[in-house]
């Protein structure tokens, strides 16, 4: 247990004891973690959201695997973002979408599209054994600003939902769904463009993407948002080239003892 002062606020911090990791068979996975809570949530938030934490519910985490560093945070500066031709097609492929921003409203319809979603995509995880109740704490147990988006075609069939977190200077990524018949769309990467397009209207600086974790193909198509910036030892700083995060597997994934 370890207590941290931010501004105007004191948290105590917890570790988490040791799970299945969620992205890399055969890992053992750990937490620091903290309840967010009371009227300054939103700037303790943002504060550690800077550092490096995501927000699941009302808990703040960030992971303490030992032996492994696996799990990167990845933000995208918008302002530096220039879309590439194959992003510019994805854009074309989905501009007659009907966006809608829906605050923190639950509905079946969105429960429904989750499901088929997770349990095709990841029928293994955590993730494909919510119920609606758990699906619909997702949404409303937030202490912070949080906004479920929409996307439906012209006919008004639902085709995919993002929830994201509104943080002072940007907006972070908390868990999107879509079709997964829908695969021509690119929805997951056109859900991020969009994120991208909104942080811009805002006059946001960046969009939060989570954990980049090398060897997960679940979390492969982060890295090819560019320019994109790591946070490590030293801060925030663009990379190149993700591979360059890693030496080798061994040093990044050594044996367990």
């Amino acid at each position: 247990m370890t207590t941290q002062r931010l501004p105007h606020q004191i948290m105590t911090f917890f570790r988490s004891g040791p799970m299945p990791c969620p992205y890399l068979s055969g890992r053992v996975e750990q937490q620091l973690f903290a309840e967010l809570s009371g009227a300054k949530a939103l700037d303790a938030f943002d504060v550690l959201s800077q550092g490096g934490f995501r927000r699941s519910h009302h808990i703040i985490y960030k992971p303490a695997c030992a032996g492994c560093n696996a799990c990167v945070p990845v933000r995208i500066p918008v302002a530096r973002f220039k879309a590439s031709k194959a992003w510019r097609k994805v854009l074309n492929r989905n501009s007659e979408l009907i966006i809608t921003e829906v605050g923190t409203k639950v509905t079946e319809e969105q429960f429904d599209l989750f499901k088929i979603y997770t349990n095709r995509r990841h029928g293994d995880g955590e993730m494909a054994k919510m119920s609606r109740r758990d699906y619909a704490a997702m949404i409303l147990s937030s202490p912070v600003d949080t906004i479920m988006v929409e996307f439906r075609e012209p006919n008004g069939r639902l085709i995919a939902g993002c929830l994201m977190d509104r943080l002072v200077g940007g907006l972070s990524a908390v868990y999107s769904f879509f079709d997964p018949q829908e695969e021509r769309r690119s929805l997951g990467s056109y859900v991020i463009l969009w994120m991208i397009e909104e942080a811009l209207r805002l006059d946001l600086d960046h969009v939060y993407l989570g954990y980049w974790v090398a060897g997960s193909p679940k979390m492969d198509y982060k890295s090819r948002f560019r320019p994109l910036e790591a946070f490590g030892p030293n801060g925030w700083t663009e990379i190149k080239d993700p591979s360059s995060l890693i030496t080798s597997r061994e040093r990044l994934f050594p044996p367990l003892r």
